[in-house]
């Protein structure tokens, strides 16, 4: 989901995300509103069959389509606060180029299990961030970050622990890393993200709040 496994990643740092093409000045506030549940519409079109991304990983062409859709998407977006109160809540990964998310995801069957809701959980108000693989009915690998807001669209991570979880047992994990995502978009519904290491990430607020 910030943007995990490198969730979200954590390598050397990159520019601000900056859309390729320009609003039309003269749109009015209900123009605009159209165009952004139409590139909405159009993004999660792109993605819908796409298994979370495991599926674009070999098709380039289509990779190219779903970022150009998230620019579109992002530019909409770019005048927006995502980083208030609006953040906070149990996000469900939908779509990541995250290579270490889509290779968990792939995998887990070679451990005699299967990798069921990928999310981020987070709580602006206490500046918690959660990174959460669940591996159903019992097991679940978390990531505990603290955050820090640096911008309107920008949150700041410290990974502080990890926990390996099944049914009747935990091993802890050392933490291992920092950095930066940006929600470049956000409504009731969504949220697309881009993170530091030039990764992307598609989540949906998931029915239910996922806790500890």
């Amino acid at each position: 989901m910030a943007t995990c496994l490198s969730f979200p990643a954590i390598s050397n740092y990159l520019t601000p995300f900056k859309p390729h093409h320009r609003l039309n000045p003269t749109l009015t506030r209900s123009s605009l509103t159209d165009q952004a549940l139409s590139a909405k519409s159009h993004l999660l079109s792109l993605i819908s069959d796409q298994d979370r991304g495991l599926a674009t990983q070999n098709d380039p062409q289509k990779l190219s389509q779903i970022v150009d859709a998230i620019e579109n998407v992002a530019l909409l977006g770019r005048d927006t606060v995502t980083t208030d109160s609006s953040l906070s809540g149990t996000w469900r990964l939908v779509w990541t180029t995250e290579k270490e998310q889509l290779f968990i995801i792939k995998n887990t069957d070679f451990f005699g299990t299967r990798a069921g809701d990928v999310l981020q959980v987070i709580d602006v108000e206490n500046r918690a961030l959660n990174n959460v693989i669940t591996f159903p009915p019992d097991g679940v690998f978390f990531v505990r970050s603290n955050i820090e807001i640096a911008s309107q669209q920008r949150v700041n991570f410290r990974f502080t622990s990890a926990v390996l979880r099944g049914k009747d047992w935990e091993l802890p994990l050392p933490p291992f890393g920092q950095g930066w995502f940006e929600s470049v978009y956000l409504d009731e519904e969504i949220r697309v993200v881009k993170d530091i290491r030039g990764d992307y990430l598609v989540v949906d607020r998931a029915p239910y709040s996922w806790k500890e």
